[in-house]
């Protein structure tokens, strides 16, 4: 019964833990892209005033816009977050624009190569959904303004995602030039359609949360299964041990019943035998009045004891032939059995056997001499229990 109970409220908490689960599962917004192959065509616009970062946003002067995507890239980003892109772009001084410090006089081309490292700022600030910011440095090549020069970059951006392969990516790059004379710094931004391919996905940070949960929860939900069928066990434990006490109990006491019966059945035999047996006068099979005394202390026994069942086997000594003492010994029992039931035991609780001089007790068998006290002790009846419940 305590095994019963302690399953019981087992399994309530194991009902618990599992509605508690339904509630903590995971998601398709648990899981991020964590690495990818990316390309992106855009647009890009050029700053190249010479006023560096004092006046960013002096679009009508300093802003060289390419009015068709003019920038394309194509990149490779990683699980820690680290990502390298190469970046082509093409834009175009326009007349009356300020670069270098003066206004320009005619359309310039400007050509752009740059090689970048990124590292995705949602590696520290968390998961963000579509917003996936990022800073990245690098160097590249500029020919601008009819002027080859190296630069040294720094880049800050963000992407945002339609879905798990289209985005767009916004960015600003600072360029600084290497060693060219009169070349100013400058910054390049940039807007374009990104598509991402080869896309592998993991868990973002709640999502491995919900994980650990989850798999604590499993772990729960297995100590518990493993806490009832330790209960069920013990139970069926119990009921074995307890099946097994009764069988014992139960064998013990049959053992005893019989013990005790094999013993009253062998005290019987030895009342029975301490009367000492029938016996009979040469070649006669008829009782004597001393035998019948005997055989009604026999009565007196089969009385008392209702249940007992008796048979009489009689027996010859060796002297005539065998068909002779055989046919002796059968009148013999015949005469011993009618004698019991005249005395008012049931035909069916006393039966006889004849063996003739087959049983002899001593070595007086056919040719062997003996007295007649010898020859005395084979010509009888004795007596034997058959049943006795």
């Amino acid at each position: 019964m305590n095994a019963l109970k302690t399953a019981f409220a087992v399994l309530i908490l194991f009902s618990t833990v599992s509605i508690f689960a339904q509630d903590v599962e995971l998601t398709k917004k648990d899981s991020i892209v964590q690495s990818y192959w990316l390309v992106s065509l855009g647009a890009n616009a050029v700053d190249d005033s010479g006023h560096e970062f004092n006046k960013l946003f002096d679009i009508e002067n300093a802003w060289n816009i390419a009015p068709y995507p003019s920038r394309v890239s194509i990149g490779r980003y990683f699980k820690n977050g680290i990502g390298m892109e190469a970046i082509g772009s093409y834009n175009q001084y326009q007349e009356g624009k300020r670069v270098d410090g003066a206004i320009v006089q005619e359309d310039i081309d400007y050509f752009g190569l740059d090689f970048r490292l990124s590292y995705d700022l949602n590696m520290i600030l968390g998961e963000t959904g579509f917003f996936d910011p990022y800073i990245g440095i690098g160097a590249g090549y500029t020919d601008a303004n009819n002027q080859g020069r190296g630069t040294y970059n720094a880049v800050i951006g963000f992407r945002t995602w339609f879905s798990d392969h289209w985005g767009l990516d916004f960015n600003s790059t600072g360029k600084w030039a290497m060693d060219a004379e009169n070349a100013t710094n400058h910054i390049q931004h940039a807007l374009g359609v990104a598509y991402r391919f080869e896309v592998e996905k993991g868990l973002s940070r709640k999502g491995q949360e919900k994980l650990a949960l989850l798999q604590e929860m499993e772990k729960e939900q297995q100590r518990i299964q493993d806490s009832i069928a330790q209960a069920e066990e013990a139970e069926r434990l119990a009921e074995r041990l307890q099946k097994e006490k009764e069988a014992a109990a139960l064998a013990a006491a049959e053992k005893a019943r019989k013990e005790a019966e094999e013993a009253r059945r062998a005290a019987l035999q030895n009342k029975i035998n301490d009367l000492g047996n029938v016996y009979f006068k040469l070649n006669s099979s008829y009782l004597t009045s001393k035998d019948e005394e005997l055989l009604d202390q026999l009565v007196a026994i089969m009385n008392d004891e209702p249940n007992l069942t008796i048979r009489v086997t009689a027996h010859t000594d060796s002297r005539g032939t065998k068909k002779y003492n055989q046919w002796l010994s059968e009148r013999r029992a015949e005469r011993t059995v009618a004698y019991v039931i005249s005395k008012g035991i049931s035909e069916d609780r006393i039966s006889h056997e004849a063996f003739g001089e087959t049983q002899l007790v001593n070595d007086c068998g056919d040719g062997v001499y003996c007295t007649e006290e010898q020859h005395a002790k084979n010509r009888r009846s004795d007596f034997e229990i058959t049943a006795f419940d």
